[in-house]
């Protein structure tokens, strides 16, 4: 693990002074830095017409605990800026309920991948909790196009940055910005995404 990496990403979290700016912060640091980043020239890593890139951000669960909603993302369409997907929706949903980190090195080995992302399947991906009051109350996530570039050293990355995530999203008042934000979000007429 790069003990360097989790520090600055923790200090990108405990530097911002709003909720989302602390996924924000701390997600680009990581999203900067973690994955292999020649995996794509694997032969086998990347299906035909395919090419490279990287999304990172959080889902958090809703206040009224129905749904997952994207926050402080990367890499991510505009238009999926507060996507909604189902609380136990595909391997999201799994990381929700279980409260543990979870590493997809190659999304093509496991038939229940659920592609939330409107553009693409992503082929690699890593999710860690966020935990409070004893339950998984989000995750944060960060996945490659390309199979194979994300590994156990960048699960435990993510998994040190999410209770340094967690605790200032607290700090700023987390909980309160995300019932205004859903709020906002499912008056403006926002879908959930079944996956697919």
């Amino acid at each position: 693990m790069s003990l360097d990496l989790v520090a600055r990403a923790g200090w990108a979290a405990t530097g911002a002074a709003e909720p989302e700016a602390v996924v924000h912060a701390s997600m680009w640091v990581l999203f900067a830095a973690l994955g292999d980043r020649e995996a794509h020239l694997r032969e086998g890593a990347l299906d035909p017409g395919q090419v490279q890139f990287f999304v990172a951000g959080a889902f958090l669960v809703t206040p009224d605990g129905l749904h997952q909603m994207l926050v402080g993302n990367h890499g991510f369409p505009p238009d999926q800026r507060r996507l909604l997907i189902p609380i136990d929706g595909g391997h999201p949903g799994r990381v929700i309920a279980s409260g543990l980190p979870l590493l997809l090195e190659d999304t093509r080995r496991h038939a229940a991948f659920r592609q939330y992302l409107r553009t693409a399947r992503m082929g690699s991906a890593v999710y860690a909790p966020l935990i409070w009051e004893g339950a998984a109350r989000g995750l944060i996530i960060m996945a490659a196009q390309a199979g194979g570039t994300m590994g156990a050293g960048d699960l435990d990355v993510l998994a040190a940055v999410a209770p340094c995530v967690t605790a200032n999203w607290l700090r700023t008042g987390g909980p309160d910005w995300l019932r205004a934000e859903y709020v906002a979000v499912r008056a403006a007429g926002a879908t959930v995404r079944e996956g697919q």
